[in-house]
Order: C-alpha cells, then structure tokens, then sequence
C-alpha cells in the first residue's frame, strides 16, 4: 500500500564562479547543466517551470520553487531551494536542498533522486567553470530497454572505448557518433554516470537502469554552429548500436 513520506537531499559546495553567475545559471541557464526550463517569473508568487510556483526570491543568494502537484505517480510534492552566498576570490558558496513527499517506493525513489543530484551539480559546476554563459543547443536521447538493469552503463562504456583503468580526470579519446574519435576529459565516472567535457560540449551518461528506466544521454553543446537535433540524431544512432 502506498505511503507518503517526506525527503530531504541537502548539498553544499563551493564553486569558481560569482553569485551572479550562479543565480544565472539556475534560473536562466538551466539548459547548460540539466535541460532548458522555462525561466521563474522574478517575484514570490510567479510562475515557474511545470507548473510550479517561486516561493522565494531574493537575488542572488535565495530562490526556492514548489509544486503541490507534481504530476508522478510517485511523488506529490517537490521544492528545490537554492542558498548563494560569495566567497573571497570570486568564488560562491551554495546550499542546494531537494525536498517533498513520495507517495510510493520510497528507497529507490530516494536512492535515484540523491545520486542524481550529485551529478547534477557537479555538471552545473563544470558549466559554471568551463562555459557559462555561452548559448547551448542541448539534445536527450534515451536507450532501448535492453539498457534498463543495473548493469546497463557497461556496453556504453565499452562503446565509447572506456576501460576499467581510466581514471576520472584523464584526457581520452572516445568512439563518438559515426565512428569519429572525440576528444575530451573523463570528469565524472561511477557505476550510475559517465560525465565527458570536450572544448565545446558536456556529453552526460546516466545509467538508469538501477531504477528501472533504460540509460539515458544528454548533449550540451556549446558551439556557435551547433545543432541540437543533429546532435539528438547522431548519438541516439549511437546508442542504438552499443546496446545492438
């Protein structure tokens, strides 16, 4: 029988980028580290994306969003709050909290929403650091179902030419679209996503498969002549023949 129950995912970390720029990035370039969002409307009680409403507004140190009605089966209600306060040098601290309540399947609900936001943030901090604020074209593709189990990030690795030995940090050359090599630096690796940052884009692995869902990719590509639904095309294309 279903239940509902509170949660609560806190984080805290300190990034090189101004308050400014990280108030930027959460309400305007959302696109560069999660997916393009209808921005919030700048006032407590303005409308904010899917539905929700802006329950604080205070730039650029505090901005909280919440739905009432959140429209999945497993969850009724959902709040993010962001707290930004700068640091010497330039840098910003943040306090990022995901709550609200869960209707059902509580521990894997959790579990899910938790690492995902690991890797949420850690990609916000790579687009604050490397790109922010150039204009983003951004794709999502997601697998095929042979890709929804636990173990459904390992053929992507593979493809991509990944081995067990590389190590977060190191410059590679991986098997992209159409065969082309593509440069870029491993900046994120576990067993649930895989986060590769070239000159011009973040291209994000996330293995869904844990919660049930086939793997997913995400494109940000931040260059001038880039093209969202080739992009989309191209490594949905690819993802289709590391899971043939």
């Amino acid at each position: 029988m279903a239940q509902d129950k509170e949660f609560e995912i806190v984080r805290e970390f300190e990034v090189d980028a101004t308050p400014e720029e990280v108030w930027t990035a959460i309400t305007e370039g959302t696109g560069g580290y999660l997916w393009p969002m209808q921005p919030p409307e700048p006032r407590v009680g303005g409308a904010a994306a899917f539905g929700s409403t802006v329950t604080a507004w205070d730039p650029p140190h505090h901005l909280t969003i919440r739905s009432e009605d959140v429209g999945f089966p497993t969850q009724s209600a959902n709040q993010l709050e962001h707290t930004v306060e700068p640091r010497d040098g330039g840098r910003a601290w943040v306090r990022y909290v995901h709550s609200g309540i869960f209707t059902d399947d509580w521990d894997n609900q959790y579990d899910g929403a938790s690492r995902h936001t690991d890797f949420y943030l850690h990609t916000l901090r790579e687009y604050l650091v490397h790109f922010a604020p150039r204009p983003v074209a951004f794709a999502t593709v997601d697998g095929p179902a042979a890709s929804a189990v636990p173990e459904g990030l390992e053929p992507a690795a593979r493809a991509l030419g990944l081995t067990a030995e590389t190590a977060v940090g190191e410059r590679v050359t991986v098997r992209g679209p159409h065969g082309r090599p593509v440069e870029a630096v491993l900046d994120h690796r576990d067993a649930y996503f895989i986060g590769l940052r070239t000159d011009d884009a973040l291209v994000r692995f996330f293995g869904r498969g844990h919660w049930g869902a086939p793997l997913g990719i995400s494109v940000h590509d931040f260059a001038p002549d880039a093209d969202a639904k080739e992009n989309g095309a191209a490594w949905q294309e690819w993802l289709d023949g590391a899971y043939a």
